[in-house]
């Protein structure tokens, strides 16, 4: 079992971390490529589900836990992620890129494991898994883990935190669950700059069906969203997320206004120590800082 030493070392490694070309006589095939795909090996967090520790629970903060109505649907997500991952990675030809590929869907399926292993510990019962189909079209599935992970993401950072500020969770128990959710934001992070790079190098015929690509994965996000909001259905959609069903049960009253600045402030720290020549997910952060101002003036009304 590692010390404490080693697992903080290796915490501080994944939160923090700057590019240096690389010295071999070779130079990397694309130096963006390269950049993107260090940052996610070398960020690597080498814990292991079967040593984390799971906190004795009293009566009170085990009924609030098991009763999230989110674990179907968060682990099963990470079941689909992972093979998604897989299933691109088979069509990546650049050994560093293939290989931090092959890291993310490792990560995607620890993830499931640690789930596993929190139901297991707190007996949260769950349903049957689904059997897990790989994608007709690889890219799009790869594409809609990624930008899916970009919503939930945002939103999952500032219910997290706020979930710890209200001590809907204890905080040992927060503790453990950290860097699951720390490596969300290296996966998105990576994604992001994936997406920019493979724009950049794809053929000038293939760019005008990728933009048509994207918007088509948008739309089927945000359709899927809106009908998760009307009739949330852990079982019955294909990429439901946690981040609908656990943001009523964790935050409570909280005004929608005060929730969207958590979720800007945390998105903010979490991916701040990373090399900034990386880009970094602004979709989402852009469309809430624009609506900040409205739903603060919303709020102030309702005052």
């Amino acid at each position: 079992m590692p010390t404490m030493q080693a697992m903080e070392a290796a915490d501080r490694a994944a939160r923090h971390w700057r590019y240096e070309a690389s010295s071999a006589p070779q130079p990397p095939p694309d130096e963006q490529v390269a950049m993107l795909s260090r940052m996610l090996l070398d960020t690597f967090n080498p814990y292991r589900p079967s040593i984390l520790v799971w906190p004795k629970l009293d009566d009170e903060a085990r009924n609030r836990l098991t009763s999230l109505p989110i674990w179907d649907i968060a682990v099963q997500t990470e079941g689909r992620a992972r093979l998604r991952i897989l299933s691109y990675a088979r069509q990546v030809a650049i050994p560093v890129l293939r290989e931090a590929f092959d890291l993310m869907a490792f990560e995607e399926g620890r993830h499931k494991e640690v789930l596993s292993h929190l139901v297991a510990a707190y007996g949260i019962e769950l349903e049957p898994e689904p059997e897990y189909v790989e994608p007709k079209d690889p890219e799009w599935g790869f594409m809609v883990t990624g930008y899916s992970e970009c919503i939930d993401s945002f939103f999952a950072f500032g219910l997290f935190e706020l979930a710890r500020r209200s001590g809907f969770f204890p905080p040992e128990l927060v503790e453990t669950f950290e860097p699951v959710i720390q490596e969300e934001g290296r996966h998105i992070l990576f994604f992001v700059n994936w997406v920019a790079w493979h724009k950049r190098t794809m053929p000038l015929w293939r760019r005008p069906w990728f933009f048509l690509k994207t918007l088509a994965v948008w739309t089927y996000l945000i359709r899927e969203r809106i009908g998760l909001a009307k009739d949330v259905s852990a079982g019955e959609k294909e990429n439901a997320n946690f981040t609908v069903e656990g943001a009523s049960a964790v935050g409570g009253d909280i005004d929608t206004a005060e929730l969207m600045a958590i979720c800007l402030a945390e998105n903010d720290r979490r991916l701040s120590g990373y090399d900034p020549r990386l880009r970094q997910p602004r979709t989402v952060p852009a469309l809430v800082r624009v609506a900040l101002p409205v739903l603060r003036w919303m709020s102030r009304r309702k005052g």
